[in-house]
């Protein structure tokens, strides 16, 4: 069965210009080809984009019981956040303004799930549920 984990990075203080560099580079990549291609970028966008693989990766495993070696980036896309506005002085009294951009990532993370993680989790959760129905409040 095929299934999705999402993460976001929202506000991140670089332009989505910059960003969109490396975030078409890893594009349709496995997990482990864009973290390998992410830690020896020069580019500065390279680390905020590595650790968002890396949540996603985590929330696929945890969350959605999902196998390492099948996770593969579905979409990954990098929209405009709120630009900053500033001004800059300049001769005879002027001033012209300087935009700081953000950008805001979003990461889609597809693969297989692990059957023998998923029962388990779904194990715990009923017994979890079984125990809080066994407490009584007094």
């Amino acid at each position: 069965m095929h299934v999705q984990a999402k993460a976001q990075l929202n506000s991140l203080r670089m332009s989505p210009q910059k960003v969109r560099l490396l975030s078409d580079l890893v594009r349709g990549l496995s997990v482990s080809d864009a973290l390998r291609q992410l830690s020896f970028s020069q580019k500065h966008a390279a680390r905020p984009l590595k650790k968002l693989v890396e949540s996603a990766r985590a929330n696929a495993v945890h969350n959605h019981s999902l196998k390492k070696e099948t996770l593969k980036i579905e979409t990954i896309f990098v929209n405009e956040g709120s630009v900053l506005k500033r001004w800059m002085p300049r001769a005879m009294g002027r001033a012209t303004p300087i935009r700081k951009r953000t950008s805001h990532i979003t990461l889609i993370l597809s693969g297989d799930v692990d059957e023998k993680l998923a029962k388990e989790m779904n194990a715990n959760l009923t017994h979890v549920k079984n125990q809080d129905q066994d407490i009584e409040v007094v």
